[in-house]
């Protein structure tokens, strides 16, 4: 009997690059959810010579949702994933929601597996990007410390109920602070954490300050900058003495694309390096005990038919993904 032939190694099909799958919040901002798209295609333009596929998908609030996003990769035949969080800071979203959602996703596909990264920032080229995007709107006066002089800076980070989250916009707030001639630059939240940024801001008019630039610590347009810019213009309105001025967030750039394929290799050779040493989950913090190993579970999506008991996710996860809440981004 003779058997036929193996293949040459040579003659074996390459294996499928492991593609990239980004992770979004969501938010109800037309632009932010277009500029989100305009950077998936960039990342899609960026990996396409090593034949990598590229999708993103959001886990709230706006579509396209996750659901089709792994969707569309599955149907391409991939099994493994690289999944990249569109976050800047370790907080619910990037601890427990999307991990909660793409769990949804492997009871979805049966045999999917996926590796997950970790939070963009503090990175120096996003420490750089804001920098940039102060000195954009300083003008003539922003890149010579001398032009400096009298001026500080506000970083606005999101805010959020875990301490470690809120701890990163401090240390962001410190290496922006390092070097670049502000007079100093203090650290505030949007949302659901203090200093506020009308705060932030009269604590900067009492240190002396007589121009102040708003820096938003966002990658993407969204509510939440709007919330962030009408606050100030209020603040400036009430006090004509002083310059205040907002620069723009990150934004759909080449600086955020190089931190995001960064990630994405760490996440291939899974190195990591993440710092859990201070996060809620493993740690007992003063009002936060009752979060040491608390379950994680998937955001609602208004958009995904699993949240409304879709035949095709297991009966189990149901309650799981029928505790949605809302909120502003």
């Amino acid at each position: 009997m003779t058997l036929p032939a193996r293949p040459s190694p040579s003659s074996q099909p390459a294996a499928q690059p492991v593609p990239l799958l980004l992770v979004g919040h969501g938010t109800r901002d037309h632009t932010g959810v277009a500029t989100y798209l305009d950077f998936v295609g960039r990342m899609q333009t960026r990996l396409a010579s090593r034949d990598v596929s590229v999708a993103g998908g959001f886990i709230e609030l706006s579509a396209p949702p996750l659901k089709e996003a792994v969707g569309a990769l599955v149907e391409a035949g991939h099994r493994q994933l690289a999944a990249v969080p569109l976050v800047l800071v370790s907080a619910g979203h990037g601890k427990g929601d999307i991990p909660g959602a793409m769990q949804r996703e492997q009871l979805r596909h049966h045999g999917l597996g996926y590796r997950y990264g970790r939070p963009l920032g503090p990175h120096p080229r996003l420490l750089e990007t804001v920098a940039e995007r102060v000195d954009a709107t300083l003008g003539d006066a922003g890149p010579c410390a001398a032009g400096r002089e009298g001026t500080a800076v506000v970083l606005v980070g999101r805010g959020s109920s875990d301490p470690d989250a809120n701890a990163e916009i401090h240390k962001m707030a410190r290496l922006l602070w390092e070097g670049r001639g502000y007079d100093f630059v203090e650290p505030s939240f949007v949302s659901l954490a203090w200093p506020s940024v009308p705060q932030a801001l009269e604590r900067a008019r009492r240190l002396g300050a007589s121009r102040v630039v708003v820096a938003p610590y966002f990658l993407f347009p969204g509510v939440l900058p709007d919330r962030l810019a009408r606050q100030t213009r209020e603040f400036a309105e009430a006090h004509e003495g002083l310059d205040v001025r907002v620069a723009d967030v990150i934004g759909d750039c080449d600086a955020l694309a190089d931190v995001v394929a960064e990630r994405y290799e760490e996440t291939l050779a899974g190195d990591i390096r993440m710092n859990c040493d201070t996060c809620i989950y493993r740690i007992e913090m003063p009002g936060h005990e009752h979060r040491v190993g608390e379950p994680q579970r998937p955001h609602h999506h208004p958009d995904d038919p699993a949240h409304h008991h879709a035949p095709d996710v297991a009966p189990d996860v149901a309650p799981d993904v029928a505790h949605g809440h809302a909120h502003a981004h």
